[in-house]
């Protein structure tokens, strides 16, 4: 195993689009966050979510911490590099287990950094759209509870986005059909939440979808009114990668190269 994650590591820092990609899952995040805080004012909304506003982002970096993901595994079958990393390391579980290893490290990283940078934007931001002490808001500290556990969780969520990409690359091998399937579980199925008119069905994918059911972790407030509680959800989103490391590990182990 150590040199197995020594052998990803080097792949993974010297693939020409990671620090691309990772700097681009900071940048959207923190970008995106800092602009719903600056747009979201009280009175008008001052039944929001502050917490929640400041993490907006991370629907929006996600897509590149999943593009890195998928990358990392299907890069390999498109150049044929496959072939040479299962020669020097025919355990294949180990192999897999050494890639979702580096990829949960450097995607923790940076997913601490856009979380960090997004809540203090939020910080500096909310209160001058009227989110103060006067209209009931405390400003945004990781001192407080709820907004710590929104934070860690939203870390750990881009964490578990990447591994569900890596078991959907592994298994499906190809790099847009990957992307296409990872990308449509996480924007897709938010929307069919939107426009499916049956409440019961409105409900069920709201509690089941990865996205939906994973982003619950960043709600501080009204947490009755939540589909799903927000570690639940958190573990909703968890059996999701699970399964997609499951099925890419077996077919990892019985097909070719």
């Amino acid at each position: 195993m150590r040199h197995a994650l020594h052998a990803e590591w080097t792949k993974l820092r010297t693939a020409p689009g990671t620090v691309f990609l990772l700097a681009a899952a900071v940048v959207l995040t923190a970008g995106a966050s800092a602009l719903a805080a600056a747009i979201v004012k009280c009175p008008g909304s001052c039944s929001a979510d502050t917490t929640k506003i400041s993490l907006t982002g991370v629907m929006l970096g996600q897509a590149a911490v999943a593009t890195l993901a998928v990358l990392a595994m299907s890069s390999e079958y498109s150049s044929g590099m496959i072939r040479v990393t299962l020669a020097a390391m025919p355990r294949r579980p180990v192999l897999l287990a050494a890639k979702a290893a580096v990829l949960t490290g450097v995607v923790l990283a940076a997913g601490a950094v856009a979380v960090g940078v997004s809540l203090l934007a939020g910080r500096l931001l909310e209160p001058g759209n009227g989110f103060t002490a006067r209209h009931g808001f405390a400003a945004l500290s990781l001192a407080h509870g709820p907004t710590l556990r929104a934070a860690v969780g939203s870390v750990l969520y881009l964490a578990l986005i990447a591994l569900l990409s890596l078991g959907a690359a592994t298994a499906l091998r190809d790099s847009a059909a990957a992307i296409t399937v990872v990308l449509g579980l996480l924007y897709i199925f938010p929307v069919l939440g939107v426009v499916v008119l049956n409440p019961v069905w409105q409900h069920r994918v709201e509690r089941w979808a990865p996205a939906d059911a994973g982003l619950a972790i960043q709600a501080t407030r009204n947490l009755g009114r939540l589909p799903i509680g927000p570690w639940a959800g958190l573990g909703v989103l968890a059996a999701w990668t699970a399964a997609a490391l499951v099925v890419g590990g077996l077919l990892l182990r019985l097909r070719d190269a």
